[in-house]
């Protein structure tokens, strides 16, 4: 079992920054790929951004260039330092990672851009 805990949301006005981090424990073995998901009111949950245990990351096009994913193995941790945020990125973001093919998630974190 993983358990995903995930902080650092909030409340923030267009153009302003934001750092997610998402802290892993449990069954640390062979975690692989790690994310952030955004689910938004009323849409689907989307990939904004992944990074493999070798440190491949790969974005949304919506948020390449604003976005930056990274992971400190030693410490668990994979963080998602958001800039120029948008109104469009407000939703509840989610920590994701796949250990032997299962899939955990965390309990979500809220980010709200104002305009």
């Amino acid at each position: 079992q993983v358990q995903l805990v995930e902080s650092g949301g909030g409340l923030v006005q267009a153009g302003g920054s934001l750092r997610l981090s998402c802290a892993a424990s449990g069954s640390m073995f062979r975690i692989n790929d790690m994310a952030w998901y955004r689910q938004a009111p009323r849409k689907q949950r989307e990939l904004v951004a992944g990074i493999t245990s070798g440190g491949s990351t790969n974005y949304a096009d919506s948020v390449k260039g604003r976005f930056t994913i990274s992971r400190d193995n030693f410490k668990n941790t994979v963080y998602l330092q958001m800039n120029s945020l948008k109104p469009e990125d407000t939703a509840v973001y989610y920590c994701n990672a796949v250990r032997y093919g299962l899939s955990y998630w965390g309990q979500g974190t809220q980010v709200t851009v104002s305009s």
